[in-house]
């Protein structure tokens, strides 16, 4: 596993799939919202829910059960949205992640992770940035930036409408408008 980073203490956002307890690295949670309306948006990969208005930006969102191939989450009173920011070669992408309940934050030692196991060569766990131990057993540190591939996050920057996106389209906009 690489400690970079994980030198002092760090705190999680820990939340549940199931029955198992999965948390992010609190710099990159953004804010935690109740469920609520999501509209779909077609032509989607299935993993994707649809999109929010939050605060007035499209934020897509992600069913984070359906994405690593666990069912779909069912709405309860405890569902929540996860507001994140995922980076991808320097870019960036705020979405929500779908997930049946979220626990508390929790301050974890470089000494209380482990690395993330081995499961042969078939399988890709290199989104896992190390298991946590605590009195309740472990916790999956989920690394966001390695959940999603590039080609997934372009379809969820363009349903969400990437800012960044909408801007360089004007750009465009703009160059041909001057130049006829």
């Amino acid at each position: 596993m690489n400690f970079e980073g994980l030198s002092k203490l760090n705190q999680y956002l820990t939340f549940r799939l199931d029955k198992e307890t999965y948390a992010f690295d609190i710099a990159t949670v953004q804010s935690v919202l109740d469920f609520d309306k999501i509209t779909k948006v077609p032509k989607t990969p299935d993993f994707m829910r649809g999109v929010i208005n939050l605060r007035g930006s499209v934020v897509p969102i992600v069913d984070m059960k359906k994405k690593f191939g666990m069912g779909c989450i069912e709405k309860t009173v405890d569902t929540c949205i996860i507001i994140v920011e995922v980076e991808l070669d320097g870019d960036f992408t705020v979405l929500g992640c779908l997930v049946d309940s979220v626990n508390e934050v929790i301050d974890l030692l470089p000494e209380d992770i482990e690395p993330a196991p081995k499961i042969g060569t078939r399988l890709n766990t290199e989104f896992i940035t190390g298991m946590g131990k605590n009195e309740e057993g472990f916790i999956i540190l989920l690394n966001l930036n390695k959940i999603f591939s590039a080609d997934e996050l372009t379809i969820v920057q363009e349903a969400g409408g990437s800012d960044k996106k909408k801007e360089e389209k004007e750009n465009k906009v703009e160059a041909v408008a001057e130049t006829t």
